[in-house]
């Protein structure tokens, strides 16, 4: 059974950092597309981050370029988002996804 979960959301000022993770099992992570959108209260899931099986072939929204970074560890089928100069327009909740596996989310909290 194919499962993701993501764990490193909490409360952050703003200006702040906060790196998230997604451990996946059940799938070969290596070969897979991994990819984080996240969703604030009465807005529709936004695309985030996506990188490819080669670790150097990563796109961003335009919203998070620059503070944003994603990467993989595929020895620990373990993908990251590392959010540096977080706003309060990130708070939300933060998904990876690949193929059609979703995890539970976590939530990103950004506020003074």
């Amino acid at each position: 059974q194919a499962q993701l979960m993501e764990t490193g959301g909490g409360l952050v000022e703003p200006g702040g950092s906060l790196r998230l993770s997604c451990v996946a099992s059940g799938f070969s992570f290596s070969r897979s597309i991994m990819t984080w959108y996240r969703e604030a209260p009465g807005k529709e899931r936004e695309w985030v981050a996506r990188i490819g099986t080669f670790p150097d072939n990563t796109n961003y929204a335009d919203s998070v370029k620059g503070r944003f970074t994603v990467t993989r560890d595929n020895a620990k089928n373990t993908a990251f988002l590392q959010m540096n100069s977080l706003k309060p327009e990130d708070t939300a909740v933060y998904n990876c996804n690949s193929q059609n596996y979703w995890g539970q989310g976590t939530q990103v909290t950004v506020s003074s």
